[in-house]
């Protein structure tokens, strides 16, 4: 960085002014951390989606890596350059000092909400969108990254409900020591590895064991685990007891597609798939016409 760019840094003068670059066409999305907003672009007239970071609560999530120079969300989003990974054309920060990112504008919904809704579009879609999942968790990790939170609300489905694409890179680190130390226990708690929540040596396998989880409730339409239990608590069973199996709730799914998707419900790292790639592998022979696309219209 010139001397140049370091006094306008300082100055705010390169900052975001969100309200005049950005006409905000809907009601901002609140996230845990952030608020999302669909937008049109003043500079191009495109529509994008512009997310704006809790300053507050980003700073307590970057001091748990103080010192060790961790790439930001925006760095780490834009690094990631997929067709099953959202796209991102811009991040910095906002004359207020809030990191924000410009990225493209998903239309559709969220796996989960039609997962919960038992949406009729899933229907012969199911294994289609399990493998774009699985490719975009590949393609994190093949970029150096771990995503640290894989699950159903994470990845947003077209209308037509054949793609996806996969979201949200605010827990996202390098899948490098001293990333993968434990006592990093972050993520969703009912898709969360058993060694993130026993505060272990982690890595990408923990994604791994994330999209097995979300890849039985996408079948099942639940959980492997109950989840009477309190939100925070929720993943503490994930080594304690196994989980339902997915043939019991769906008698008529391929047994291949059900077993890849248990091995990466194991709860020692060492015996999931050891990438997204092999999951992919395990499942590559299982038709869809055969993968149980079609049980949930036979309950």
């Amino acid at each position: 960085m010139n001397l140049f760019s370091r006094v306008k840094t300082w100055l705010g003068t390169d900052r975001l002014n969100v309200q005049q670059r950005f006409e905000l066409l809907r009601e901002a999305v609140h996230g845990t951390m952030s608020q999302f907003y669909m937008a049109r672009d003043r500079k191009t007239g495109h529509v994008v989606g512009l997310k704006i970071l809790d300053l507050e609560k980003t700073r307590a999530v970057e001091e748990r890596f103080r010192g060790l120079n961790k790439p930001s969300e925006g760095e780490i989003a834009a690094s990631l350059v997929h067709l099953r990974i959202v796209h991102t054309f811009e991040h910095g920060l906002t004359i207020r000092g809030e990191p924000y990112l410009v990225m493209e504008y998903l239309l559709g919904q969220g796996l989960n909400t039609m997962i919960t809704a038992e949406n009729p579009l899933l229907m012969g879609q199911r294994l289609t969108l399990l493998r774009q999942a699985a490719e975009a968790v590949g393609a994190v990790h093949e970029a150096g990254f771990i995503h640290r939170d894989i699950c159903p609300r994470n990845f947003v489905v077209a209308p037509d409900a054949a793609s996806l694409k996969l979201i949200d890179f605010g827990l996202s680190v390098p899948a490098t020591a001293p990333f993968t130390h434990g006592g990093n226990r972050t993520g969703t708690p009912k898709y969360m590895a058993p060694e993130v929540v026993r505060r272990r040596p982690t890595d990408t396998r923990l994604d791994i064991f994330s999209l097995g989880v979300t890849a039985f409730e996408l079948y099942a339409g639940e959980t492997p685990w109950p989840t009477a239990t309190v939100a925070g608590n929720a993943a503490m069973a994930h080594d304690t007891s196994p989980p339902r199996e997915l043939t019991d709730l769906v008698p008529r799914i391929d047994p291949r597609l059900a077993a890849a998707i248990h091995r990466c419900l194991a709860p020692k790292p060492e015996l999931r798939p050891a990438t997204a790639a092999e999951f992919l592998k395990l499942i590559e022979e299982v038709d869809s016409e055969l993968s149980g696309e079609s049980q949930q219209e036979d309950k």
